[in-house]
């Protein structure tokens, strides 16, 4: 009997000398990751705002594919919130503060087998001269519990979030990447432009250096314009006055709607125009202006599918109805394309 009472004070002397131990371990804890994204700030920062997105590049749903994710009414902004139900964790997540553009910091919730664990994550947004510096990382404190098992179990926490959270930005810079890259064309067929003056500059350039100048003119053009009180109509637009796919040239005009005839100086770059009434295809493109060689594609197939004829004396133009100055997101901008063909004669018979 002596010897187990022995054994008895022996384990439990080891017992409080490993609480002790374990006790004065510091345990706590700060890891974050950055990462630079090619897209603007606004749209990455939306993205981790809304916590329906991170369903799609989370790391945790790489880890555990069984995850549930469970959202409430509010998904974005200061107190939103989710939660989720997994293989071995179950949490939530809740969003404390927001700085638009600038930071989000939010509460975490882990229920584990040994016990709910909680820590505070934060999110830092920068924009830089190639894109968005993310910063994401989450700060909290080890329980008596996690110490001792991390220390006897030899498991790397610091290291294996340093690795999830990397995981984690990697897969937010593809979703975010691929989501600006989504784009719709969509030939709605015959209609009729009605026609209008327009103030425009132009310029000669290669194919491939049309939008780089189309975003250089039209500016130029609007100063222009508000300089000299010219009233704008309307959305931007660029002709192209002539088109060389085998030397990869342009002649294009761009500008901007105004109400009628403007007389400008004989040595002003900026000039007046007219477009006249047509009937035209029109089509319309959802996404970034890189698609537009696509769009206009399209577009002729479908005049030739439906035997129309180009109109005499007359070229191809586009108008801006949603761009950069409206959203930063190039997968929401707006591109209407108009192409001029000439009347097709109703005969005896297609009536």
């Amino acid at each position: 009997m002596k010897i187990l009472k022995y054994l008895f004070f022996l384990l439990l002397i080891v017992f409080i000398a490993g609480a002790i131990y374990f006790a004065t371990k510091d345990g706590s804890y700060e890891i974050e990751e950055t990462q630079v994204i090619e897209a603007p700030l606004s749209l990455v920062f939306k993205k981790v705002n809304d916590y329906k997105t991170w369903e799609e590049w989370g790391p945790w749903k790489q880890e555990d594919p069984t995850m549930v994710f469970n959202y409430p009414e509010n998904t974005s902004g200061e107190g939103a919130s989710y939660s989720w139900n997994g293989k071995e964790v179950d949490g939530s997540m809740r969003t404390t503060s927001v700085i638009e553009n600038q930071r989000i910091e939010q509460d975490i919730t882990f229920i584990t087998p040994g016990g709910e664990r909680t820590a505070n994550v934060y999110w830092q947004f920068e924009k830089v001269e190639n894109g968005t510096k993310v910063t994401w990382g989450m700060r909290g404190e080890h329980t008596l519990m996690d110490k001792a098992y991390f220390t006897i179990g030899g498991y790397d926490f610091d290291g294996e979030m340093h690795k999830m959270y990397k995981k984690g930005l990697s897969a937010l810079d593809e979703n975010v990447r691929a989501a600006m890259k989504v784009y719709n064309i969509d030939v709605n067929g015959i209609t009729q432009y009605s026609g209008g003056f327009y103030m425009y500059a132009t310029t000669s350039t290669t194919l491939s250096n049309v939008s780089k100048e189309v975003q250089e003119m039209i500016p130029s053009v609007k100063r222009f314009m508000e300089g000299n009180n010219i009233t704008i109509l309307g959305k931007p637009l660029t002709i192209y006055n002539s088109k060389d796919e085998i030397n990869n040239t342009a002649i294009i005009s761009s500008g901007i709607p105004t109400t009628s005839r403007i007389v400008v100086p004989e040595d002003s770059n900026i000039l007046c125009g007219f477009l006249p009434a047509y009937t035209v295809i029109k089509t319309k493109l959802t996404g970034d202006l890189s698609n537009l060689d696509e769009a206009w594609q399209q577009t002729y197939e479908y005049m030739a599918e439906n035997e129309y004829a180009l109109a005499p004396d007359s070229n191809p133009f586009e108008f801006y109805v949603v761009g950069p100055d409206d959203t930063e997101n190039p997968a929401e901008w707006v591109t209407e394309l108009y192409l001029p063909v000439a009347a097709q004669e109703l005969t005896t018979e297609s009536l």
